[in-house]
């Protein structure tokens, strides 16, 4: 069974959205996606949280979500529970937010990287695994960090 991505965008991702969810679908995955549908100025919390329910809700694996930088969607999506979202705009970043951090959504902007850039960001995300061992210790703590229960 092929893994399922949820994408979404806002307006200042709207252009660079088709091509990374052709690009996703030629991968092999399965794509959910949660807006915009047109280059109208929106409110980029309304994609990241939709997206990141998805997540929560299991009809998806993996986010991405796009916007003019990437800043704003991460920050969005990072209030909901459960949901490691990192803004990224290389590649070392991007496999390494997976590896190490256990990353499920990528964002980035449409207005700091191209199309090229965008793709291989994406490969990399999608092409690596978690590492676990002391990551996960790591991760559990910042899960402890996000129920009011971290000590150190």
């Amino acid at each position: 069974m092929s893994k399922t991505i949820v994408l979404g965008c806002d307006h200042a991702g709207y252009l660079i959205k088709d091509c990374v969810i052709d690009h996703i679908k030629a991968k092999g995955y399965n794509v959910i996606e949660v807006g915009t549908y047109s280059a109208d100025s929106c409110h980029y919390p309304i994609f990241a949280h939709r997206a990141c329910k998805k997540l929560q809700d299991g009809e998806a694996d993996i986010g991405i979500l796009i916007c003019g930088t990437g800043i704003g969607m991460s920050m969005a999506a990072n209030k909901h529970k459960g949901i490691r979202a990192a803004c990224c705009s290389d590649t070392f970043s991007a496999r390494l937010t997976r590896q190490h951090n256990n990353a499920n959504v990528l964002c980035f902007g449409e207005r700091v990287i191209g199309k090229g850039l965008a793709l291989e960001l994406v490969d990399a995300f999608l092409d690596t695994e978690f590492e676990g061992g002391k990551h996960a210790t790591r991760i559990g703590m910042v899960a402890d960090i996000e129920n009011g229960t971290f000590e150190e």
